[in-house]
C-alpha cells in the first residue's frame, strides 16, 4: 500500500498581514480610500447642491475620467521601469495636495475672493463650481500614475506568490471596508460644513501618504527577454490581455457592468428626489453598497472561491444587474438601501475573481502595463459609467437611465458566458488553463 498523502496545511486567513510592510501598506490604502470616499460624498453633494443637475453628477466621472485614461498606458510603461514607490509616493502627495484645494475652496473667505465680494449667495456658490472640477481633473492624472504603480507594487509586498490570493482578498477587504465607513463619515460630516468635511479628508491623505512613505522601496523584477521601446512596452501590456481570454473576459465582464450600473452616481438625486432623505440618507445609501461587498470579502477571506469560480462571477454581475435594476423602481428607503447591499455583494464576488485572476497570469515584470489597461477597462469605467448615467438620466429620466443600465448588465453576462468558455468553466484552484 503506498502510504497515505500528508494532510493539506489548513487555510490561515491571516497570512499577508503577518508581513510588516503588507500591514504598512494595507493602514495607507485604509486611510486613503477612507478619505477620498469622504471627498466624493462631499464633492458630489456639494455640486448637486449647487446646480441641482444630474448631470453635473456625471460630468464629475467625466472630469476624473478624461485625464486618468489619457496617462494610464504611460503610467504602466512608467510602472514598470521605475522603482513603484518612486511612483505611488508622489503621486499620493498630488492627490493630498488637491484635498488641500478643496478644503481651501470652501473656505468662505476664498469664495468671496473668487466671487469678487460682491455676488449673492448663490451666484457665490456657483462660481466655486468649475474649480471644484478643475481639481477633480488635476486628482484623475495623479489616479492614472497610481493605479498601476498600486497594483504591481502591492505583490512586490510578499514573500512568494503563495500569499497572493490572501493578499489580493485582504487588500479588497480594506477597500471595501474603508467604503463602508468614507460615505457614513461623508455624509455626518456634512452637517458640519463643507469646509470642516474637507479638512478631515485633508488630515487623512495626509496620514496615507506617511504610511507609504514608511514602505521599504523594491527594485524592479528582472525582464524577460529583450527591453523594449516605449512604444512596443505599452503594446505588450494591450497583446497580453487581448491574447488571453480568461483576463479578458473577466476585465469586459467587469468593465460593461460598471460602465452600465452607474446607479451609484445618481444616488444625490435618488436620495432627495425619490426617497426624499437628506445628506444622511445619502451617506447610508452610498455606503451600502459598500457593507455588501465588505461582508462578502471577509466571508472569501476564510472560505476562498476555488470551486465553480468563473460561473459564480458570471451569476454576480447577473444579480448586481438585476439588483440595479430592482432598485431604481424602488421608492421605499430601506429597501433601496437593501437592494444597493446586494450589488456590493455581487460586485465583491467579481472583483476579487477579477484580481486573483490578473495578479495570476501576469508576469510580474509586465504587471505595471497590465494593470493600465485594466485601469481603463475598470477603474476609468466608473467615472465614464458616471457621466453615463448623467447623460442618460438628463435624456430619459433618472429611473429609466438606471433601470437600462441593469439590464445592459445582464445582456453582458449572457453573452459572455456564450462566447467565453473559459470563463464559465473557471476552477480557481485548478491552476493556470
Amino acid at each position: 500500500m503506498s502510504p497515505s498523502a500528508p494532510p493539506a496545511a489548513p487555510h490561515d486567513p491571516y497570512a499577508a498581514l503577518r508581513i510588516p510592510d503588507f500591514r504598512r501598506y494595507i493602514t495607507a490604502r485604509a486611510l486613503f480610500s477612507v478619505a477620498t470616499q469622504i471627498q466624493g460624498v462631499v464633492v458630489s453633494w456639494q455640486i448637486f447642491k449647487l446646480t441641482g443637475d444630474p448631470l453635473a453628477l456625471g460630468l464629475i466621472g467625466l472630469a476624473e475620467a478624461i485625464p486618468s485614461i489619457t496617462v494610464s498606458l504611460y503610467a504602466g510603461h512608467v510602472a514598470d521601469s521605475v522603482r513603484r514607490k518612486r511612483i505611488v509616493v508622489p503621486a499620493v502627495l498630488v492627490l493630498f495636495l488637491c484635498a488641500v484645494t478643496l478644503w481651501w475652496l470652501a473656505h468662505p473667505v476664498m469664495a468671496g475672493v473668487l466671487a469678487g465680494g460682491r455676488l449673492h449667495l448663490s451666484a457665490l456658490n456657483a462660481t466655486v463650481v468649475w474649480p471644484l472640477y478643475l481639481v477633480i481633473f488635476v486628482s484623475g492624472i495623479a489616479r492614472g500614475f497610481l493605479g498601476p504603480a498600486l497594483f504591481s507594487f502591492m505583490p512586490q509586498l510578499l514573500p512568494d506568490r503563495s500569499f497572493l490570493a490572501n493578499a489580493v482578498t485582504w487588500s479588497s477587504t480594506t477597500w471595501q471596508g474603508s467604503a463602508v465607513l468614507g460615505p457614513a463619515i461623508g455624509g455626518l460630516l456634512l452637517h458640519l460644513s463643507v469646509e470642516f468635511a474637507y479638512g478631515v479628508d485633508m488630515v487623512m491623505e495626509g496620514l496615507a501618504l506617511l504610511f507609504f512613505i514608511s514602505i521599504a522601496s523594491r527594485e524592479l523584477p528582472p525582464i524577460e527577454g529583450e527591453k523594449l521601446s516605449m512604444g512596443e512596452s505599452i503594446l505588450s501590456g494591450i497583446k497580453f490581455i487581448f491574447s488571453n481570454q480568461l483576463v479578458l473576459a473577466a476585465l469586459s465582464l467587469d468593465m460593461f457592468a460598471v460602465l452600465f450600473g452607474g446607479a451609484v452616481a445618481l444616488l444625490p438625486f435618488f436620495a432627495e428626489n425619490i426617497l426624499h432623505g437628506g445628506p444622511d440618507a445619502f451617506g447610508y445609501l452610498r455606503a451600502a453598497p459598500a457593507v455588501g461587498s465588505v461582508l462578502m470579502a471577509v466571508f472569501l477571506t476564510f472560505s476562498p472561491l476555488k470551486k465553480g469560480a468563473g460561473r459564480k462571477m458570471l451569476w454576480a454581475v447577473a444579480g448586481f444587474g438585476a439588483a440595479t435594476v430592482a432598485f431604481a423602481l424602488s421608492t421605499n428607503f430601506y429597501l433601496s438601501m437593501f437592494l444597493l447591499f446586494l450589488t456590493g455583494v455581487f460586485d465583491s464576488v467579481s472583483v476579487i475573481v477579477r484580481q486573483t485572476l490578473v495578479h495570476t497570469y501576469t508576469p510580474e515584470y509586465m504587471k505595471g502595463r497590465v494593470s493600465a489597461v485594466n485601469s481603463i477597462f475598470i477603474g476609468s469605467s466608473n467615472e465614464i459609467g458616471a457621466f453615463e448615467s448623467g447623460a442618460a438620466a438628463k435624456l430619459i429620466g433618472t429611473v429609466p437611465s438606471v433601470v437600462f443600465g441593469g439590464l445592459m448588465t445582464i445582456l453582458v453576462v449572457a453573452i459572455t458566458s456564450w462566447k467565453a468558455d473559459q470563463l464559465r468553466r473557471l476552477e480557481m484552484g485548478a491552476g493556470k488553463q
